[in-house]
């Protein structure tokens, strides 16, 4: 199977970053991907609450989904939607940061939304409380495709290889891992987690990212790392784009799953233990 990872730069504006991102999955689904992915934050990346508040909106009334449901259909695609910033109906006003699994048909086969807050202190300048302004989810979520079973994360989730464990061992072949990672931890960190993730569950990591620097009208702006990846169940690097937006691709054989874990069943080889 083909898959196609989308890199995009978005700015704080969704109806401006919605044509790029529908070029984009056009691109990827005419070079025979039949799976394509976009990165987290595919409508926005905004640090101002206020201005979220003014651009988001409900899940049923979201132009970006809308358009990307109906580019599924049209092209007949698996879309998975990295995540979008929605808003939700929580009594402290707090957004979702859900991704969303389209099916051929353009119906939303799966929603996820992101369990793990990046809350950190990166460096003085580089500060993030991204609960202040989302509410974590508390499901995690594996869903059947026609080409196997995937496993939705988003981000920061991935420093968290215990939500990787359970996804694999319920089933899962590929791992989704949409993101926009800190330039910072970025380059200190982002490959290597996501090799580790795929050799510790003998999974496909699927992780298409955003890339450069983003401006902001409300806001100072800020960079993500890019780099979006494709990573084989032994934890090889099979595609990786770089820095600049685009597309790139890779031919998925599932049956490197059940190789990769017939070398080394660590899933098979939990155990009780004492101790802190």
């Amino acid at each position: 199977m083909r898959v196609g990872l989308v890199q995009l730069s978005v700015s704080d504006d969704p109806a401006a970053n919605l044509p790029q991102t529908i070029a984009h999955v056009r691109q990827a689904a005419a070079g025979g991907a039949g799976f394509v992915l976009t990165p987290e934050c595919s409508n926005a990346l905004s640090s101002s609450r206020d201005h979220q508040r003014r651009v988001f909106r409900a899940e049923a009334d979201d132009a970006t989904l809308a358009a990307l449901r109906d580019e599924a259909a049209r092209a007949g695609i698996w879309l998975l939607i990295g995540s979008l910033g929605v808003l939700t109906d929580d009594p402290d006003g707090r957004f979702a940061n859900r991704s969303f699994l389209i099916g051929p048909d353009g119906a939303v086969r799966a929603r996820y939304d992101k369990i793990h807050m990046f809350d950190v202190n990166v460096s003085e300048t580089e500060v993030y409380r991204e609960s202040a302004g989302y509410r974590p989810g508390d499901q995690a979520v594996l869903a059947q495709t026609d080409f196997g079973m995937v496993g939705m994360t988003v981000c920061y989730d991935v420093r968290f290889a215990y939500l990787y464990r359970r996804l694999a061992q319920a089933g899962a072949q590929i791992l989704t891992v949409p993101a926009a990672f800190n330039h910072i931890t970025g380059q200190a960190h982002w490959e290597v987690l996501l090799r580790a993730r795929a050799i510790e569950t003998g999974c496909f990591v699927l992780a298409p990212a955003q890339t450069g620097f983003h401006p902001e009208q409300h806001g100072k702006g800020r960079r993500t790392h890019g780099h979006s990846l494709v990573i084989g169940p032994w934890g090889e690097v099979i595609a990786n784009a770089g820095s600049e937006p685009g597309v790139i691709f890779a031919d998925l054989d599932l049956d490197e799953v059940s190789r990769a874990r017939g070398r080394v069943p660590s899933l098979q080889h939990d155990r009780g233990f004492t101790g802190p």
